[in-house]
């Protein structure tokens, strides 16, 4: 089973989220040059993060983004299945119905695998990906950054999804 990009991306900023314990707000700008991916893609991750509730995005002067307490307790099963969405691991019907459909046993085991994977990720929350790991995660993604570009202290002005 491959996780989407969309998928991927969403790990990766919450897990950049709850690495910083600090007064620190982010702007998607700032956290897709930390993560190395586009800006579109972060601000449409960042609004279904929002919308699970496990962001907390705030507009004007005082915004950014910032992990929710149930961001960092959630666990990694939840939070992968709520950005996959449902699908099945195969799709049995498109573009034709498969012909051996009636009598085929693969779609149930791989529905049975696709759970097992996704149980798996229930036993980790999103801050056990990140415990211990503030010093050795911090430098690598301000490396990969010009002078933390898009990252606030509190009372800085700025939206949480500029440009």
């Amino acid at each position: 089973m491959q996780l989407t990009r969309f998928t991927d991306i969403g790990l990766r900023v919450l897990m950049r989220l709850a690495a910083d314990h600090g007064d620190t707000t982010y702007t998607a700008r700032g956290l897709a040059t930390e993560l190395q991916v586009p800006q579109a893609h972060v601000a449409k991750v960042v609004s279904r993060l929002s919308e699970m509730g496990v962001v907390h995005a705030r507009r004007g002067r005082r915004g950014g983004l910032t992990i929710t307490p149930l961001g960092r307790t959630a666990g990694v099963g939840w939070v992968t299945r709520r950005l996959e969405g449902d699908a099945e691991v195969v799709d049995c019907t498109s573009p034709a119905p498969c012909p051996l459909q009636s009598v085929c046993r693969l779609r149930g085991a791989l529905a049975e695998a696709q759970n097992a994977f996704y149980e798996s990720l229930d036993a980790l929350t999103v801050a056990d990906l990140v415990v211990g790991q503030d010093a050795r995660l911090l430098p690598l993604i301000s490396r990969a950054q010009p002078a933390r570009a898009g990252i606030a202290t509190a009372g800085e002005p700025h939206s949480p999804l500029e440009e």
